[in-house]
């Protein structure tokens, strides 16, 4: 893996929506973000579904409370009412309708005006499983035994088309891995 500050463009923006309230962090894996907002003071509760990375997390970032749960569990309570929530590449594991109702949940944590940084696989996301591999749902395929979705630009906005008011939505090639990978980048502002 290769460096990928994406959230350092965002952290302005990340710390001023945060304020003295919580940041939730879906899917933190090893860390790099929850790094990256709790060098920046912030509150950081972050979560991961893996326990090899969670331990990480938790050595590289001993500030933040870092814990393992599945997405699709309750969110933890110290997370309640963020300012912030931020979710890279963690949000593509499931159908439409679990896909949605995640969606909803992260939008219910957050306080009015709340913060969603989030990046999603993008469809031209070729090397990462967006052709070539067993459709389960539009843009749903099993990739290598486990499913993985990709989003277009409509997909976006029919997702999060309720409840938000859209800052950016932009298409990025990163070279976070060794192989190029395409995903949108997205914030959004909780609308009241």
């Amino acid at each position: 893996m290769f460096s990928d500050p994406w959230l350092k463009r965002w952290l302005p923006l990340a710390v001023t929506h945060a304020g003295e309230g919580p940041v939730l962090e879906i899917g933190c894996g090893h860390g790099d973000d929850t790094a990256v907002l709790a060098g920046a003071g912030l509150r950081v509760t972050a979560f991961d579904l893996s326990r090899a990375a969670v331990a990480v997390a938790k050595a590289r970032v001993p500030s933040a409370t870092v814990t393992r749960r599945d997405i699709r569990d309750p969110f933890p309570l110290e997370a309640q009412q963020a300012g912030l929530v931020v979710a890279s590449l963690s949000l593509h594991y499931f159908s439409w309708e679990e896909t949605q109702s995640i969606v909803q949940r992260v939008r219910e944590v957050l306080r009015p005006g709340g913060l969603l940084l989030c990046r999603l696989n993008s469809t031209e996301d070729h090397h990462f499983g967006a052709s070539g591999h067993q459709e389960i749902e539009p843009n749903f395929y099993l990739v290598n035994g486990e499913p993985k979705r990709f989003f277009d630009e409509t997909a976006i906005e029919l997702l999060l088309a309720t409840g938000w008011r859209r800052l950016s939505l932009e298409h990025f090639v990163t070279r976070k891995y060794i192989k190029s990978k395409a995903l949108w980048e997205v914030v959004l502002a909780r609308a009241p």
